[in-house]
């Protein structure tokens, strides 16, 4: 048995070898994601970095900590109380102090400070002096020097400041330093004050309840302007990979098994001699077994080694794209290789269990005959698989169009749910494929000449290989087009939803930080306007017991915001909003107009509230309204105007924009506001075409080697074909044909299983009463067929050029 596994790996080297390139890639890929995505399990911790010279610091606590039978839930506060005047005198007894003050300045670009709190964080004068006078301020090297007068907007409006000094720019704020009573004057709430004194007495002047936090050691971080950057980035590159593993798994384990299978079916006619020569059914499948173990091992450790070798630079890719955190680096996790390893072993023995049985079963006759032209390529259980499968993701979708539509638009539902589909299209591509061929086929098989003819025909007789030229693309098309496609039509139904919703003429905003109460004032002096300024805040709930979700809510008056908006309203009113209710969704556990519901606001504060009103679920980006009462510590981000009848347009507008000019406000029409606010690319969008990335490459080498080993059986064929009396480009043409037609056949049933992942997407956005078209990524579809049919075409022709280098003569007298 040895003797033969040598002699027919010699003879078979071009098959084993395509096999091994597969299987390697696919360890690789998984290997290289899994070391990736283990790093993101743990960290450093991230260290204080403003308030790193402060021993004690006291501020808003920020976090809202509730105690279940589950255990302790907390969720972050998006508006920490300040501290109050009257602690601060207090803590003023105990030792020396200093009041922090932090406010936006020149629209959120920099971050304001009273000078004295510069002692306790990394700020040191590098020329020039502190700042003394009202109208003076210091500012990081490179903004100006001592001196100069420059412009800063602050939420008095824009004015001129004299620069006294300059400090070394911080990697975490761009710092601008005033007087303690411009700062005062500027921002009258304290955000937090830092103590020398002992912690213990300066728990006790805070006292018990207050809603402050007493911070020391590396709680100070909690001061700090993003305290969870780290982790946050963490959890976001974890997600990313953990989604990018789970596909490139899929697409790797799928494509290999497809290819291997594939090369192990080649040798019928090799099982069937055996077979003649005395061999018994066992002995085959021991051959094959040994062969894909021997391929197998040796494909998993080389794809292990790739993995070491990507893995970093997978790494650093996520750090320049500004994915990862800056120290994000790949750890000396072994597990990621042991899963590699072993699930490729895994693939090269699954992908050969088929045709190994098949080989094994069959008389020696009926074996021989079998080799000459593909026949029963879909084993019953083949068949029941691929029904399960089909029908396991159709009953998802159908489930979640009935139950829970809102939840087909989730990203773990619409990147996971469409593997279904894919597997069981993929599955049953050998039944497929055919009539899809001769649909494609149909005009070019009968015009003049017989290349059209012949490529039908020999993709039609060769069913196996041209299952397995198709595999790879239907894989990679189905994704790409349902991926992209999702979240672009998702995307798009977002963008339609807000525009619907908000019915101002005109909408001011703020780029970073709040919109000025001066501005306000200024847009509601302007005649013929109505004008409903809104914050954003959250509300946490307890819910089912267990479950503390936080939500995203905006404050508004609701007289005037009836006026500039139109809320998707399924039950009560707008109007009915007050001090004591809150307007929610339906995605709530509590949502029947009457109900009270115990929530947490944006400051900690635990309050209980009427249902007034209840919106539709919508895409999940209708949120909860508050009145401004219930949204203390939030500032002014939005205010949108709407024009009276009969006023003057072109005036209001006018109006509008000097006094954002004034104020640093943007003015933005209600058309321009929507376009800004539609989704972006961002991380989902990144990691989507990191990974369509990787499923194209992998694609693309399996393409390759698929035609290799395909050419290498064919070239008798070819031979055949010059004998009679067809031209050596004649042959390469046809080569070329047959190779465009099978990608096309790919490409099409791959946009089918597109299609119907789409119009799952579209259903449930219809079940929410969301206006949406389905949107086409032909940006992405369109480069991942072309490079598909290029190298399909190059690794096709490429190879039978160089068989038919030897006369045909000698080809047609050639033996496998």
């Amino acid at each position: 048995m040895l003797k033969l596994l040598l002699q027919g790996i010699r003879t078979r080297w071009v098959t084993l070898a395509g096999s091994f390139l597969a299987l390697a890639l696919g360890v690789g890929v998984i290997a290289t994601t899994g070391l990736a995505l283990a790093a993101t399990f743990e960290g450093p911790e991230q260290s204080p970095e403003r308030f790193a010279a402060a021993p004690v610091v006291v501020r808003g606590v920020d976090e809202v900590r509730v105690r279940t039978s589950a255990g302790v839930r907390t969720r972050k506060l998006t508006d920490p109380r300040p501290v109050p005047a009257a602690v601060a005198e207090r803590l003023a007894g105990l030792g020396r102090t200093a009041v922090d003050r932090s406010f936006a300045v020149s629209g959120g670009e920099a971050v304001g400070h009273p000078w004295p709190v510069a002692a306790a964080t990394p700020y040191r004068i590098l020329t020039g002096r502190a700042p003394t006078a009202h109208g003076e301020v210091v500012v990081a090297t490179g903004t100006g020097s001592a001196g100069d007068r420059i412009t800063l907007t602050t939420p008095a409006g824009s004015g001129s400041w004299t620069v006294t000094g300059t400090v070394r720019p911080a990697p975490f704020e761009h710092a601008v330093f005033f007087t303690e009573a411009d700062a005062a004057r500027l921002s009258p709430d304290i955000d937090a004050v830092v103590v020398h004194a002992d912690p213990a007495r300066v728990r006790a002047a805070v006292g018990a309840g207050s809603g402050l936090a007493v911070l020391t050691g590396d709680d100070r971080r909690r001061a700090d302007p993003d305290p969870d950057r780290d982790a946050e980035a963490l959890v976001s590159v974890n997600a990313l990979l953990g989604t990018a593993a789970g596909i490139t798994a899929f697409v790797s384990v799928f494509v290999v098994a497809s290819t291997f299978s594939f090369a192990v079916a080649q040798r019928r006619r090799e099982f069937g001699l055996l077979r003649m020569a005395g061999a018994t059914p066992g002995q085959v499948r021991r051959l094959v077994y040994a062969e894909a173990a021997l391929v197998g091992v040796l494909a998993s450790a080389a794809g292990c080694r790739l993995g070491l070798s990507g893995a970093p630079l997978l790494g650093r890719q996520l750090v320049q794209q500004g994915l990862a955190p800056a120290w994000f680096t790949i750890g000396d996790q072994n597990w990621p290789l042991h899963a590699a390893f072993w699930t490729g072993l895994a693939v090269a023995l699954a992908g050969s269990v088929a045709a190994a049985h098949r080989a094994g079963r069959v008389r020696p006759a009926e074996a021989l005959r079998d080799a000459a032209v593909d026949s029963g390529t879909m084993p019953p259980v083949r068949v029941l698989l691929g029904a399960a499968v089909l029908l396991a993701g159709a009953v998802l979708v159908v489930l979640g169009l009935v139950q829970d539509p809102a939840g087909l638009l989730k990203r773990k539902t619409y990147t996971t749910q469409p593997m279904l589909l894919i597997v069981g299209c993929a599955l049953f591509a050998p039944v497929l494929v055919r009539p899809a061929l001769r649909l494609l086929t149909w005009l070019p098989a009968r015009l003049p000449g017989a290349t059209g003819l012949l490529v039908r025909e020999n993709a039609s007789a060769g069913l196996r290989r041209t299952a397995a030229v198709a595999a790879p693309v239907l894989v990679t098309v189905a994704l790409a087009a349902s991926l992209t496609g999702t979240k672009a039509t998702i995307d798009a139904a977002k963008a339609a939803e807000a525009r619907g919703q908000v019915t101002a003429d005109f909408v001011a905003r703020a780029e970073h930080g709040d919109v000025s109460q001066e501005f306000v004032e200024c847009a509601r002096r302007v005649e013929g306007v109505r004008v409903s300024s809104s914050r954003a805040t959250s509300v946490t709930v307890l819910e089912e017991g267990t479950a503390l979700i936080r939500s995203d809510a905006r404050a508004v008056d609701p007289a005037d915001a009836a006026a500039v908006s139109a809320l998707p309203v399924v039950a009560g009113r707008l109007a009915g909003l007050d001090d004591r209710s809150i307007v929610v969704n339906e995605e709530w556990e509590t949502h029947r107009v009457g109900e009270h519901v115990r929530v947490w606001l944006g400051d900690g504060r635990a309050v209980t509230l009427r249902v007034a009103a209840v919106l539709a679920k919508g895409t999940g980006d209708n949120g909860v309204y508050l009145t401004p009462r219930n949204a203390s510590g939030a500032g002014i981000d939005r205010v949108e105007i709407a024009v009276r009848g009969g006023a003057d347009r072109q005036a209001v507008e006018r109006g509008l924009r000097a006094a954002g000019r004034a104020t640093g406000t943007e003015v933005l029409t209600r058309d321009a506001w929507a376009a800004a606010q539609a989704p972006g690319g961002g991380s989902t969008r990144t990691g989507l075409l990191m990974i369509l990335a990787i499923a194209l490459v992998y694609t693309g080498i399996a393409l390759a080697n698929t035609q290799v080993m395909a050419t290498a059986d064919r070239v008798r064929d070819f031979a055949v074909l010059r004998l009679a009396g067809a031209t050596r480009a004649q042959v390469l043409r046809l080569a070329g044909a047959e190779a465009l037609a099978v990608v096309a056949v790919g490409a099409a049933l791959g946009g089918a299983v597109a299609a119907l992942n789409l119009l799952g997407v579209r259903a449930a956005l219809g079940r929410l009463s969301v206006p949406s078209e389905i949107v086409v990524p032909w940006e992405t579809v369109g480069p991942a067929v072309a490079v598909s049919a290029a190298l399909a075409v190059v690794f096709a022709v490429l190879p039978a050029s160089l068989a038919l280098r030897t006369r045909p003569v000698e080809l047609a007298g050639a033996r496998e």
